[in-house]
Protein backbone atom coordinates (compact mmCIF):
# COMPACT_ATOMS: atom_id res chain seq x y z
CA UNK A 1 0.00 0.00 0.00
CA UNK A 2 2.68 2.54 0.81
CA UNK A 3 4.37 1.91 -2.22
CA UNK A 4 1.25 2.54 -4.07
CA UNK A 5 0.79 5.88 -2.80
CA UNK A 6 4.30 6.78 -2.91
CA UNK A 7 3.64 6.51 -6.97
CA UNK A 8 0.60 8.06 -6.22
CA UNK A 9 2.24 11.17 -4.72
CA UNK A 10 5.29 11.45 -7.29
CA UNK A 11 2.32 11.08 -10.44
CA UNK A 12 1.16 14.44 -8.62
CA UNK A 13 3.96 15.85 -7.87
CA UNK A 14 4.76 15.92 -11.51
CA UNK A 15 1.32 16.93 -12.89
CA UNK A 16 0.90 20.06 -10.37
CA UNK A 17 -2.34 22.45 -11.55
CA UNK A 18 -2.36 26.04 -10.05
CA UNK A 19 -5.06 27.42 -8.12
CA UNK A 20 -8.52 26.69 -9.38
CA UNK A 21 -7.11 25.03 -12.17
CA UNK A 22 -6.96 21.60 -10.45
CA UNK A 23 -9.31 19.25 -12.84
CA UNK A 24 -6.40 17.11 -13.70
CA UNK A 25 -5.54 16.19 -10.32
CA UNK A 26 -9.13 15.94 -9.31
CA UNK A 27 -9.67 13.39 -12.40
CA UNK A 28 -6.63 11.15 -11.39
CA UNK A 29 -7.11 11.27 -7.87
CA UNK A 30 -11.13 10.25 -8.69
CA UNK A 31 -9.63 7.75 -10.85
CA UNK A 32 -7.66 6.06 -8.25
CA UNK A 33 -10.31 5.89 -5.76
CA UNK A 34 -12.90 4.25 -7.81
CA UNK A 35 -9.68 1.31 -9.08
CA UNK A 36 -8.90 0.59 -5.62
CA UNK A 37 -11.88 1.92 -3.01
CA UNK A 38 -14.94 3.14 -4.46
CA UNK A 39 -17.05 5.56 -2.45
CA UNK A 40 -19.88 8.09 -3.78
CA UNK A 41 -17.69 10.59 -5.44
CA UNK A 42 -19.72 14.19 -5.59
CA UNK A 43 -17.71 16.14 -8.21
CA UNK A 44 -17.47 20.08 -8.92
CA UNK A 45 -18.52 21.61 -5.89
CA UNK A 46 -17.20 25.53 -6.49
CA UNK A 47 -15.00 24.39 -9.01
CA UNK A 48 -12.72 21.26 -9.32
CA UNK A 49 -13.54 20.51 -5.97
CA UNK A 50 -15.33 16.97 -5.11
CA UNK A 51 -15.95 14.64 -2.02
CA UNK A 52 -15.98 11.08 -1.59
CA UNK A 53 -18.53 9.63 0.75
CA UNK A 54 -18.29 6.35 2.46
CA UNK A 55 -21.40 5.56 4.35
CA UNK A 56 -21.14 3.00 7.50
CA UNK A 57 -25.07 3.46 8.44
CA UNK A 58 -27.81 6.05 9.82
CA UNK A 59 -27.90 7.75 13.20
CA UNK A 60 -23.89 8.44 13.96
CA UNK A 61 -21.84 11.46 12.82
CA UNK A 62 -19.84 12.65 9.81
CA UNK A 63 -16.19 13.70 9.88
CA UNK A 64 -14.28 15.21 6.79
CA UNK A 65 -10.71 14.83 6.17
CA UNK A 66 -10.15 17.97 3.62
CA UNK A 67 -6.76 18.03 2.05
CA UNK A 68 -5.74 20.59 -1.25
CA UNK A 69 -5.53 20.22 -4.78
CA UNK A 70 -3.37 23.29 -5.77
CA UNK A 71 0.03 23.92 -6.60
CA UNK A 72 1.99 27.03 -6.47
CA UNK A 73 3.66 28.84 -9.55
CA UNK A 74 7.29 28.60 -8.65
CA UNK A 75 10.15 26.83 -10.72
CA UNK A 76 11.10 23.81 -9.36
CA UNK A 77 15.11 23.90 -8.26
CA UNK A 78 15.10 20.07 -7.55
CA UNK A 79 17.07 17.46 -9.54
CA UNK A 80 15.29 14.18 -8.62
CA UNK A 81 13.30 11.97 -11.15
CA UNK A 82 9.78 13.25 -10.25
CA UNK A 83 10.39 16.84 -11.35
CA UNK A 84 7.69 19.24 -12.18
CA UNK A 85 6.76 18.45 -16.05
CA UNK A 86 5.31 22.06 -15.91
CA UNK A 87 7.19 24.58 -16.11
CA UNK A 88 7.53 27.17 -13.61
CA UNK A 89 4.64 25.44 -11.50
CA UNK A 90 5.25 22.81 -8.60
CA UNK A 91 3.91 21.84 -5.48
CA UNK A 92 5.81 23.85 -2.82
CA UNK A 93 3.96 23.56 -0.30
CA UNK A 94 3.26 19.93 0.42
CA UNK A 95 -0.19 19.82 -1.32
CA UNK A 96 1.21 16.71 -3.39
CA UNK A 97 1.75 15.02 -0.38
CA UNK A 98 -1.71 15.98 1.78
CA UNK A 99 -3.83 14.68 -1.02
CA UNK A 100 -1.92 11.26 -0.90
CA UNK A 101 -2.63 11.28 3.00
CA UNK A 102 -6.19 11.32 2.16
CA UNK A 103 -6.47 9.29 -0.69
CA UNK A 104 -4.70 6.64 1.62
CA UNK A 105 -7.23 6.69 4.24
CA UNK A 106 -9.45 4.39 1.55
CA UNK A 107 -7.28 1.78 2.27
CA UNK A 108 -7.96 1.71 5.97
CA UNK A 109 -11.78 2.57 5.32
CA UNK A 110 -12.44 -0.50 3.42
CA UNK A 111 -10.84 -2.75 6.43
CA UNK A 112 -13.31 -0.93 8.65
CA UNK A 113 -16.86 -1.65 7.09
CA UNK A 114 -17.91 -4.81 9.58
CA UNK A 115 -16.23 -2.39 12.54
CA UNK A 116 -18.30 0.65 11.50
CA UNK A 117 -21.76 0.28 12.21
CA UNK A 118 -22.73 3.73 11.95
CA UNK A 119 -21.96 7.17 10.66
CA UNK A 120 -20.21 8.53 7.92
CA UNK A 121 -16.73 9.75 6.56
CA UNK A 122 -15.78 12.11 3.67
CA UNK A 123 -13.09 13.16 2.13
CA UNK A 124 -12.93 16.87 0.74
CA UNK A 125 -10.34 17.21 -1.92
CA UNK A 126 -10.60 21.20 -2.52
CA UNK A 127 -8.83 23.46 -4.54
CA UNK A 128 -7.53 27.09 -4.71
CA UNK A 129 -6.23 27.28 -0.76
CA UNK A 130 -3.58 29.52 -2.30
CA UNK A 131 -5.87 31.96 -3.32
CA UNK A 132 -7.90 32.06 -0.24
CA UNK A 133 -10.92 31.09 -2.50
CA UNK A 134 -11.46 27.31 -2.59
CA UNK A 135 -12.89 26.63 0.63
CA UNK A 136 -15.32 29.61 0.58
CA UNK A 137 -16.22 28.68 -3.01
CA UNK A 138 -17.00 25.04 -1.44
CA UNK A 139 -18.94 26.32 1.08
CA UNK A 140 -20.90 28.34 -1.38
CA UNK A 141 -21.95 25.64 -3.57
CA UNK A 142 -25.65 24.18 -3.16
CA UNK A 143 -24.03 20.81 -3.20
CA UNK A 144 -22.21 21.25 -0.01
CA UNK A 145 -24.63 21.53 2.85
CA UNK A 146 -26.46 18.26 1.99
CA UNK A 147 -23.47 16.37 3.01
CA UNK A 148 -24.13 17.38 6.96
CA UNK A 149 -20.85 17.19 7.96
CA UNK A 150 -20.62 17.16 11.56
CA UNK A 151 -16.62 17.71 12.06
CA UNK A 152 -14.06 18.47 9.85
CA UNK A 153 -10.31 17.58 10.20
CA UNK A 154 -6.98 18.99 8.64
CA UNK A 155 -3.43 19.29 9.18
CA UNK A 156 -0.32 20.75 7.01
CA UNK A 157 3.38 19.69 6.97
CA UNK A 158 5.39 21.75 8.80
CA UNK A 159 9.15 22.14 7.87
CA UNK A 160 11.57 22.41 11.15
CA UNK A 161 10.40 20.78 12.83
CA UNK A 162 11.59 16.83 13.35
CA UNK A 163 9.43 13.91 11.62
CA UNK A 164 6.31 12.85 12.84
CA UNK A 165 6.00 15.42 15.23
CA UNK A 166 2.24 16.32 15.75
CA UNK A 167 2.18 20.35 16.76
CA UNK A 168 -0.97 21.45 18.65
CA UNK A 169 -2.77 24.76 19.70
CA UNK A 170 -5.17 25.50 21.88
CA UNK A 171 -7.48 28.62 20.08
CA UNK A 172 -6.47 28.24 16.31
CA UNK A 173 -3.82 26.82 13.84
CA UNK A 174 -3.79 29.83 11.48
CA UNK A 175 -3.67 33.56 11.56
CA UNK A 176 -6.13 36.28 9.79
CA UNK A 177 -4.63 37.15 6.95
CA UNK A 178 -5.85 39.53 3.97
CA UNK A 179 -4.03 41.95 1.06
CA UNK A 180 -4.83 44.96 -0.28
CA UNK A 181 -3.58 47.40 -3.14
CA UNK A 182 -3.87 51.01 -2.60
CA UNK A 183 -3.90 53.36 -6.12
CA UNK A 184 -2.75 56.85 -5.55
CA UNK A 185 -3.61 59.65 -8.14
CA UNK A 186 -1.47 62.81 -8.08
CA UNK A 187 -0.62 64.48 -11.16
CA UNK A 188 2.16 64.36 -13.97
CA UNK A 189 4.22 66.89 -14.92
CA UNK A 190 7.61 67.46 -16.51
CA UNK A 191 10.87 66.29 -14.31
CA UNK A 192 12.40 69.77 -14.66
CA UNK A 193 9.17 71.17 -13.47
CA UNK A 194 7.93 68.71 -10.72
CA UNK A 195 6.18 71.45 -8.53
CA UNK A 196 3.73 71.89 -11.45
CA UNK A 197 2.45 68.11 -10.77
CA UNK A 198 1.93 66.06 -7.99
CA UNK A 199 4.47 63.04 -7.29
CA UNK A 200 3.52 60.66 -5.10
CA UNK A 201 7.16 59.69 -3.58
CA UNK A 202 6.88 61.59 -0.87
CA UNK A 203 3.27 60.25 0.12
CA UNK A 204 4.40 56.80 -0.80
CA UNK A 205 7.34 57.30 2.12
CA UNK A 206 4.89 58.92 4.65
CA UNK A 207 2.33 56.10 3.75
CA UNK A 208 4.75 53.22 4.40
CA UNK A 209 6.19 54.95 7.49
CA UNK A 210 2.26 55.24 8.76
CA UNK A 211 1.46 51.69 8.51
CA UNK A 212 4.84 50.63 9.78
CA UNK A 213 3.54 51.98 12.86
CA UNK A 214 0.80 49.98 13.63
CA UNK A 215 3.02 46.75 14.06
CA UNK A 216 2.89 44.92 16.68
CA UNK A 217 5.39 41.87 16.25
CA UNK A 218 4.57 40.39 19.39
CA UNK A 219 2.86 36.85 18.82
CA UNK A 220 1.65 36.77 22.61
CA UNK A 221 0.10 39.88 22.35
CA UNK A 222 -3.91 39.43 21.61
CA UNK A 223 -3.79 42.75 19.37
CA UNK A 224 -0.38 40.60 17.17
CA UNK A 225 -0.89 42.34 13.72
CA UNK A 226 1.50 42.69 10.82
CA UNK A 227 1.66 44.84 7.86
CA UNK A 228 3.65 43.56 4.81
CA UNK A 229 4.81 45.47 1.98
CA UNK A 230 5.77 43.23 -1.16
CA UNK A 231 5.01 45.57 -3.97
CA UNK A 232 5.44 49.30 -4.81
CA UNK A 233 5.33 50.45 -8.22
CA UNK A 234 5.64 54.32 -9.27
CA UNK A 235 6.29 55.89 -12.82
CA UNK A 236 8.50 54.51 -15.63
CA UNK A 237 12.45 54.42 -15.68
CA UNK A 238 12.37 57.85 -18.13
CA UNK A 239 14.10 60.52 -16.59
CA UNK A 240 12.13 63.73 -17.92
CA UNK A 241 8.93 62.31 -16.10
CA UNK A 242 7.60 63.25 -13.08
CA UNK A 243 4.86 60.56 -12.55
CA UNK A 244 1.75 61.26 -11.21
CA UNK A 245 0.40 57.98 -9.90
CA UNK A 246 0.94 54.85 -7.66
CA UNK A 247 0.80 51.84 -6.10
CA UNK A 248 1.20 50.16 -2.77
CA UNK A 249 0.70 46.34 -2.20
CA UNK A 250 0.06 44.94 0.97
CA UNK A 251 0.16 41.68 2.92
CA UNK A 252 -1.54 42.13 6.96
CA UNK A 253 -2.28 39.70 9.43
CA UNK A 254 -3.84 39.79 12.94
CA UNK A 255 -4.94 36.51 15.24
CA UNK A 256 -8.72 37.07 15.07
CA UNK A 257 -11.61 38.66 12.80
CA UNK A 258 -12.14 41.78 15.18
CA UNK A 259 -8.32 42.39 15.66
CA UNK A 260 -8.67 42.80 11.75
CA UNK A 261 -11.53 44.94 11.76
CA UNK A 262 -9.70 47.53 13.92
CA UNK A 263 -6.34 47.30 11.59
CA UNK A 264 -8.48 48.05 8.93
CA UNK A 265 -9.75 50.77 10.18
CA UNK A 266 -6.66 52.08 11.59
CA UNK A 267 -5.23 51.51 7.95
CA UNK A 268 -7.79 53.68 6.19
CA UNK A 269 -7.51 56.22 8.65
CA UNK A 270 -3.96 56.86 7.90
CA UNK A 271 -4.87 56.62 4.32
CA UNK A 272 -7.43 59.46 4.43
CA UNK A 273 -5.27 61.28 6.61
CA UNK A 274 -1.60 61.51 4.78
CA UNK A 275 -3.59 60.80 0.90
CA UNK A 276 -5.08 64.32 2.41
CA UNK A 277 -1.86 65.88 3.48
CA UNK A 278 -0.30 65.13 -0.04
CA UNK A 279 -3.03 65.92 -2.27
CA UNK A 280 -3.55 62.25 -3.79
CA UNK A 281 -6.68 61.08 -4.94
CA UNK A 282 -6.78 57.07 -3.31
CA UNK A 283 -8.26 53.91 -4.59
CA UNK A 284 -8.56 50.79 -1.74
CA UNK A 285 -8.60 47.42 -3.32
CA UNK A 286 -9.23 44.68 -0.71
CA UNK A 287 -7.64 40.98 -2.42
CA UNK A 288 -6.99 37.42 -0.94
CA UNK A 289 -8.50 36.52 2.46
CA UNK A 290 -7.70 33.73 4.57
CA UNK A 291 -10.22 33.58 8.01
CA UNK A 292 -8.67 32.18 11.08
CA UNK A 293 -8.31 28.90 11.19
CA UNK A 294 -9.97 27.89 14.85
CA UNK A 295 -9.77 24.65 16.31
CA UNK A 296 -13.24 23.52 18.65
CA UNK A 297 -12.11 22.30 21.72
CA UNK A 298 -13.76 19.25 20.90
CA UNK A 299 -11.85 18.61 17.56
CA UNK A 300 -8.56 19.77 19.18
CA UNK A 301 -9.43 17.27 22.47
CA UNK A 302 -9.61 14.68 19.91
CA UNK A 303 -6.11 15.52 18.13
CA UNK A 304 -4.20 15.81 21.51
CA UNK A 305 -5.83 12.39 22.66
CA UNK A 306 -5.17 10.48 19.33
CA UNK A 307 -1.25 12.27 19.07
CA UNK A 308 -0.47 11.22 22.70
CA UNK A 309 -2.32 7.41 21.99
CA UNK A 310 -0.23 6.71 19.47
CA UNK A 311 2.63 7.84 21.02
CA UNK A 312 4.04 10.58 18.40
CA UNK A 313 5.80 13.81 19.70
CA UNK A 314 3.28 16.22 20.37
CA UNK A 315 4.86 20.36 20.47
CA UNK A 316 1.83 22.57 21.76
CA UNK A 317 2.05 26.28 20.04
CA UNK A 318 1.52 29.22 22.56
CA UNK A 319 0.20 30.67 19.75
CA UNK A 320 -0.70 30.00 16.28
CA UNK A 321 1.36 30.00 13.28
CA UNK A 322 1.81 33.41 11.12
CA UNK A 323 0.75 32.09 7.48
CA UNK A 324 -2.89 32.47 6.39
CA UNK A 325 -4.72 28.57 5.84
CA UNK A 326 -8.58 28.93 3.85
CA UNK A 327 -9.30 26.17 6.20
CA UNK A 328 -10.80 29.13 8.05
CA UNK A 329 -13.73 29.38 5.60
CA UNK A 330 -14.79 25.87 7.11
CA UNK A 331 -14.37 26.99 10.89
CA UNK A 332 -16.86 29.58 10.41
CA UNK A 333 -19.63 26.81 10.21
CA UNK A 334 -18.40 24.09 11.18
CA UNK A 335 -16.45 22.27 13.89
CA UNK A 336 -13.13 22.35 12.65
CA UNK A 337 -9.31 20.78 13.66
CA UNK A 338 -6.32 21.49 12.39
CA UNK A 339 -2.97 20.32 13.24
CA UNK A 340 0.56 20.48 11.96
CA UNK A 341 2.84 17.17 10.89
CA UNK A 342 6.58 17.50 11.21
CA UNK A 343 8.34 17.28 8.00
CA UNK A 344 11.85 17.15 9.08
CA UNK A 345 14.49 19.79 10.78
CA UNK A 346 16.44 20.14 7.57
CA UNK A 347 13.87 20.10 5.00
CA UNK A 348 13.52 23.02 2.80
CA UNK A 349 10.68 26.10 4.07
CA UNK A 350 7.24 25.78 2.44
CA UNK A 351 6.86 27.62 -0.91
CA UNK A 352 11.09 27.52 -1.27
CA UNK A 353 11.53 26.74 -5.09
CA UNK A 354 14.10 23.55 -3.71
CA UNK A 355 11.04 22.33 -0.83
CA UNK A 356 9.91 18.37 -1.38
CA UNK A 357 7.32 16.56 0.79
CA UNK A 358 8.69 13.79 2.63
CA UNK A 359 7.40 10.56 2.18
CA UNK A 360 8.20 9.37 5.54
CA UNK A 361 5.11 10.94 7.09
CA UNK A 362 2.74 9.71 4.65
CA UNK A 363 1.68 6.65 6.92
CA UNK A 364 2.50 9.29 10.01
CA UNK A 365 -0.64 11.64 8.48
CA UNK A 366 -2.59 8.34 8.01
CA UNK A 367 -2.71 6.85 11.45
CA UNK A 368 -3.90 10.17 12.95
CA UNK A 369 -6.69 10.59 10.49
CA UNK A 370 -7.66 7.06 10.91
CA UNK A 371 -7.77 7.43 14.76
CA UNK A 372 -9.63 10.65 14.47
CA UNK A 373 -12.38 8.93 12.89
CA UNK A 374 -12.08 5.64 14.81
CA UNK A 375 -12.34 8.22 17.83
CA UNK A 376 -15.26 9.57 16.71
CA UNK A 377 -17.45 7.09 14.94
CA UNK A 378 -17.04 4.57 17.70
CA UNK A 379 -17.34 7.30 20.53
CA UNK A 380 -14.06 6.23 22.14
Amino acid sequence: MLSTLETLRKELHQNPEISGKEYKTAERLQKFISEHYPGTIVTNIGGPSFAVIYDFGSGGSTVAIRCELDALPILEENDFEYTSKVEGVSHKCGHDGHMTMVTGLIFWLQQQEKIFTKGKVILLFQTAEETGKGAYEMLEDTKFKPLEIDYIFALHNIPGEELHTVITMQEGFSAEVESFVLKLKGLGSHAAEPQNGINPAVGIADLVSGFDKLNNYDPNKKDFKVLTPVHIRMGEANYGISPGSAELHYTIRSWTLESMNVLKSEILKTIEILSKKHKLEYELEWLEHFPASENDPTCNKIINKVAHELNFNVVERAYPFKFGEDFGWFSRHYKTGMFGLGSGINTPPLHNPSYDFPNEIIPTGIQMFSEIIATILLEK
